[in-house]
């Protein structure tokens, strides 16, 4: 079982200030370095962890993203937060979880300073016109009734690999300034817990709107590419449905992407 470390004083004082919005959300745990947050997460998911307990750490050595990849997650550098979500229409419906907990991070970022992040299918966080990729989303199952979902935002420029740092951003790069990284962290559990509530409503079409109102500009109508049996085939997007994955349009009739990997080519 992995070890943690004391929370540090400023996020426990932030913490403490807000056990009743957090609920049991504030059940967060830290580590200063990690090989993964959604690794430890995993582990407290299958010991009978509670909805609502989280792993934050500093660092992580063994970050990765979707499919696999590497999340580049250097020492001071980000929010490497996962929790644990529970019920059993979770687990069948990954794809809606994914967006909603990307509306999630950019409402806890909104909130916490001010910046109008914009939302990428399926997973990622991003700024601008070029929209460099501000965070992303890790969403895996454990079971029939528990999910853990993992959350990475970069906080401030670090010494990213040149094949990230071409295309990513950072809250503190955008805002020019420093932020209080302890708000940002209950700001994040207090929108966590706000999207399990809304995952057991019966109707997921205002969190789907949510996340269509969040949706980076362009992206309805840009051409999307993606591999099909092993062949690379190409649409336009023009939605996504109530499981969250993403309707395209190809060869005049209208396809779901649910997984694998999408490549964005942006409206001129």
């Amino acid at each position: 079982m992995t070890a943690f470390s004391t929370l540090p004083q400023d996020l426990q004082r932030a913490l403490d200030g807000a056990r009743e919005r957090l609920g049991s959300f504030a059940e967060l745990r830290y580590a200063d370095t990690i090989g993964s947050t959604n690794d430890a997460a995993t582990e407290l998911a299958l010991a009978g962890a509670p909805e609502g307990t989280s792993v934050l750490a500093d660092q992580q050595t063994a970050g990765r993203g979707r499919r696999g990849r590497t999340w580049s997650s250097p020492p001071g550098a980000g929010l490497y937060l996962s929790v644990i979500l529970r019920g059993e229409n979770l687990a069948s419906t990954p794809g809606l979880v994914t967006l909603g907990a990307g509306v999630a991070a950019a409402d806890a970022v909104l909130a916490a300073t001010g910046l109008p992040v914009r939302l990428k299918w399926p997973n990622d966080l991003v700024m601008g016109d070029a929209w460099k990729k501000l965070g992303g989303i890790l969403c895996e199952a454990q079971g029939r009734d528990a999910l853990v979902l993992g959350i990475g935002i970069n906080v401030m420029s670090s010494a990213h690999p040149p094949d990230v740092a071409a295309r990513a951003t950072a809250i503190e790069t955008e805002l020019g300034r420093a932020i209080d990284r302890p708000s940002l962290v209950v700001e994040c559990l207090s929108a966590l817990r706000a999207l399990a509530g809304a995952l057991r409503s019966p109707d997921p079409s205002a969190l789907l709107q949510r996340w269509r109102d969040r949706a980076a500009d362009g992206w309805r109508g840009a051409v999307v590419r993606w591999q099909d049996d092993n062949i690379e085939v190409s649409g336009v997007a023009r939605d996504v449905d109530d499981d969250g994955a993403l309707i395209v349009e190809r060869d005049g009739r209208r396809e779901r992407v649910i997984a694998g990997e999408v490549l964005w080519q942006r409206r001129p």
